[in-house]
């Protein structure tokens, strides 16, 4: 188990080290740090004096170094537009993105697991032929398209939900949540559906996918020849089998849902990461994105590693092919 374990986090770690160089070749290739910071109207020397103090004049493997070293602890260096520490503007946004994701991630495996698990069962019904085809419409329709249809709906004709913003949060410490308060709920509603339909449509069709499959499998015929119940045999030994695979998406889309979560906090003005990533790239405030890029994919490594690992308990063919290696 310990090589397993090593060998996934080694894998971690170099995916990060391969991030990290990315967000720090955007300082070198991306604009002029010294130019977003003094303006181009600012004299030569003053320019130096910036270039010195920032360290551009060493050599490269120095600056990557001293960038990493930074990295690790949290330093990310200062907003060129805001003028402020980008981890304290990180931290502020985290909370309404992770919540979001949290709440689409918990809709769609909810959600797409229950309808998988009938249109697998009852496969010609009509019922589940208006599942898939609703969730055909889900997948192929644009994320945005998705969101301003339910702006329209709920929030224009309706005037049910509110169409932009986070609501009133509560200050929990360091967390800024809107959980507690009824105006924070009602304006998740149709963010967190809108993030959700695409990767629920994928959670339906591969729980219905296996499930087909495994209703068809020698152990099942078994299970009915003895008298065994439907419902034991459709909920106990079927969708148990089934949902080893789901475990590895939901692992990958929790991920997807942070990168796909930039559209989104986009069309709702959600006050999140990804909306901050979108102004900086806008007035290309090079410390956002690449704090930006490096916070995703360390949510995602992170994700898919306790993925790894839980995959290593659930499945035993890990195992004995990791013990006989």
């Amino acid at each position: 188990m310990f090589i397993y374990f090593f060998k996934r986090l080694f894998q971690s770690v170099l995916v990060m080290i391969v991030v990290a160089f990315v967000s720090f070749s955007l300082f070198n290739f991306v604009g002029d740090p010294v130019n977003s910071m003094t303006g181009i109207d600012a004299s030569y020397e003053r320019q130096a004096e910036v270039r010195e103090i920032l360290g551009l004049n060493d050599p490269v493997y120095i600056q990557f170094s001293r960038f990493l070293g930074n990295v690790i602890q949290g330093d990310f260096g200062i907003s060129y537009q805001l003028k402020r520490e980008v981890s304290d503007l990180i931290a502020e946004r985290m909370p309404a993105t992770l919540e979001l994701v949290f709440v689409s991630a918990l809709l769609a495996i909810i959600t797409g697991v229950i309808l998988g698990v009938y249109t697998g069962i009852h496969r010609d019904s009509f019922i589940s032929n208006v599942i898939l085809v609703v969730s055909l419409a889900g997948v192929s329709l644009p994320t945005f398209i998705i969101g301003i249809m339910l702006i329209y709906l709920f929030s224009v004709i309706l005037g049910v939900l509110p169409s932009f913003g986070r609501g009133e949060v509560v200050q929990l410490g360091f967390w800024a949540t809107g959980f507690l308060t009824p105006s924070g709920l009602k304006a998740l509603i149709l963010p967190s559906v809108t993030l959700s339909l695409f990767q629920m449509t994928y959670v339906i069709r591969l729980v219905r996918a296996e499930m087909m499959e495994i209703l068809q499998t020698d152990y099942i015929k078994f299970a009915r020849a003895r008298g065994i119940k439907r419902n034991t045999i459709n909920y106990k030994h079927a969708l148990k089998n089934g949902l080893i695979p789901v475990i590895t998406i939901t692992g990958i889309n929790i991920g997807t849902l942070i990168a796909f979560s930039i559209i989104t906090e986009t069309v709702f003005q959600w006050p999140g990461m990804g909306l901050l990533f979108i102004n900086a790239v806008y007035f290309v405030d090079i410390p956002i994105m690449s704090a930006y890029m490096i916070m995703v994919a360390f949510i995602f490594v992170m994700i898919n590693f306790i993925v790894d690992i839980t995959y290593y308990f659930i499945d035993p063919r890990i195992r004995l092919k990791e013990e006989a290696g």
